[in-house]
C-alpha cells in the first residue's frame, strides 16, 4: 500500500496545482519545449492510459476533453489510477513491457513511470503557471538517483533534454529537474 499512498500524495500536489491554474492561465507556456500548461495535462491523459493498457489488461479511460476542462481530464485519470493502486491484488498484478523494463508488480511500474512522471509534471505546470515550485524533496531524490543508471537511454529516447548543469551539492529537487533537461 506504499505505492498507493505515494502516489496520493504526489498526485496532490498536482491536483493542488491544477486547481490553482487561474482560468487564462492553461495556455500559458510550459518549461517542456512547444507546451504549454495544457499540454502538461494533455501528456498524462493520453500517455498513462495507453502505457497501462500496454503492460496490463486494465483499461484507463479518460472521457473529459482535456481542451475543455483540463481539471475534469486530470480527475479521472487520477481516480482511476488510485483505485488500481488502492486494490493490493492489482498493484501485485505484472506489468509486463519490454519497452518499460520487463515484467514488474504494477504497483512498482506505477510508482516507477507514472508516479515520477507526474512529480515532474507537478513542477512543469507549477512553473507555466506562476505557482509553488516545491515537489515532494524525498520521493525526487529516489527518482534522481534511480534514474542516473538510465541517463543514456533517457536521452536517447527524447524524453528529456540534454542535462543542465547545477551545482554538486544542489538539493534533490534542483538535481532531478536539471537532470530532466529542465533550468532549475
Amino acid at each position: 500500500m506504499e505505492q498507493a499512498e505515494t502516489f496520493r500524495r504526489i498526485a496532490a500536489d498536482f491536483t493542488a496545482r491544477v486547481d490553482g491554474v487561474d482560468p487564462g492561465g492553461w495556455d500559458a507556456e510550459a518549461p517542456c519545449d512547444g507546451w504549454v500548461a495544457r499540454d502538461v495535462v494533455r501528456h498524462l491523459v493520453e500517455w498513462v492510459p495507453w502505457w497501462v493498457g500496454e503492460g496490463t489488461d486494465h483499461t484507463v479511460t479518460v472521457t473529459a476533453d482535456v481542451d475543455d476542462d483540463p481539471a475534469a481530464a486530470w480527475t479521472e485519470l487520477r481516480d482511476q489510477l488510485q483505485a488500481l493502486l488502492d486494490r493490493p491484488e492489482a498493484a501485485e498484478e505484472t506489468f509486463e513491457s519490454e519497452m518499460f523494463g520487463g515484467a514488474m508488480p504494477l504497483g512498482v511500474a506505477l510508482e516507477r513511470f507514472v508516479t515520477g512522471d507526474v512529480l515532474v509534471h507537478t513542477w512543469d505546470l507549477a512553473t507555466a503557471t506562476g505557482q509553488d515550485q516545491t515537489i515532494d524533496a524525498e520521493f525526487a531524490a529516489g527518482m534522481y538517483e534511480g534514474m542516473q543508471p538510465m541517463d543514456a537511454m533517457l536521452r536517447q529516447s527524447g524524453h528529456f533534454g540534454p542535462r543542465v548543469d547545477v551545482a554538486d551539492d544542489a538539493d534533490p529537487v534542483t538535481k532531478l529537474i536539471a537532470f530532466t533537461g529542465r533550468t532549475p
